[in-house]
């Protein structure tokens, strides 16, 4: 079994998202105006009413209402909203796996919180992946969700296997490689390499396990691999000073505080349906 066997044969998992790519294209394009891109979302009536109803909230803390997509478009610039839309479009792929081995929940709480925690550190790192933090937050394990979707018997094997590992031994991608030849990481890069999403978003699934990497795009892998690391609950909040960040622990606390404030009324949004 290879990466390429598991991304075949499933278009609804394989194929780029349209409303994602028609974006990019506005993006590219300098005749294209903030009316052209509000115009694709818009095409899509029920993502944009759910891309409104986050731009309402307290996510991005607008002081008044905005109703039109060419507004949100102003205010928070083509390029997040197209993040955005992406956000909403992989967790609609994803909302039908079977729910008697893996709980979709659980999944998207945990990376939730992984996507509001590498948002904050951006914030106080200087704002360096404003429009992409979140994002690679969200979706940096996805690769799990194509082993649950394509093979979900083996890769509930596979984490029951890991559960059985005392806690200080437990390395899921390891013992993923070990069993599949590759880890979710590796899958989950290779995704998003198919749909064509940016360099960066595929670099910092792909370099997740490689900590001591100081090439291209280090930086936003070592983010997003932060913000996972604190994300998981029972973790302590002294960890960022040896991998080269400068935040105290009163200062992760803070922005644990902030984000653990922030998630539930943001989880209800991103995912009605759970």
């Amino acid at each position: 079994m290879t990466i390429a066997d598991l991304l075949k044969g499933d278009i609804k998992l394989a194929s780029p998202p349209i409303v994602y790519l028609s974006l990019q294209k506005v993006v590219e394009d300098p005749t294209k105006t903030a009316k052209d891109a509000a115009l694709v979302i818009e095409s899509d009536a029920a993502l944009a009413m759910r891309v409104l109803k986050i731009v309402n909230s307290a996510f991005y803390g607008f002081p008044a209402q905005i109703s039109a997509i060419s507004t949100a478009i102003t205010l928070l610039g083509v390029r997040e909203l197209q993040n955005l839309v992406l956000a909403t479009v992989v967790i609609e792929r994803f909302s039908d796996l079977p729910g008697q081995l893996f709980s979709v929940h659980d999944f998207w709480a945990k990376n939730l919180r992984c996507a509001l925690i590498a948002r904050e550190l951006d914030v106080q790192m200087g704002k360096q992946f404003t429009d992409t933090a979140f994002l690679c937050g969200l979706v940096h394990d996805i690769g799990q969700l194509v082993l649950y979707r394509r093979i979900p018997t083996l890769a509930r094997e596979v984490d029951l296997l890991v559960q059985s590992q005392p806690a200080e031994e437990m390395d899921q991608a390891a013992i993923e490689e070990q069993v599949f030849g590759f880890d979710h990481y590796a899958l989950g890069a290779e995704l998003c390499r198919l749909w064509k999403l940016p360099a960066m978003v595929v670099d910092s699934i792909r370099l997740h396990r490689y900590p001591d990497y100081v090439g291209n795009h280090a930086k936003i892998a070592t983010l997003i691999r932060l913000a996972d690391h604190f994300s998981r609950v029972d973790n302590p909040y002294d960890a960022l000073e040896a991998n080269g960040f400068e935040l105290s622990p009163e200062k992760i606390s803070l922005i644990m505080d902030k984000t653990h404030d922030e998630f539930e009324n943001i989880f209800k949004l991103f995912f009605p349906a759970l």
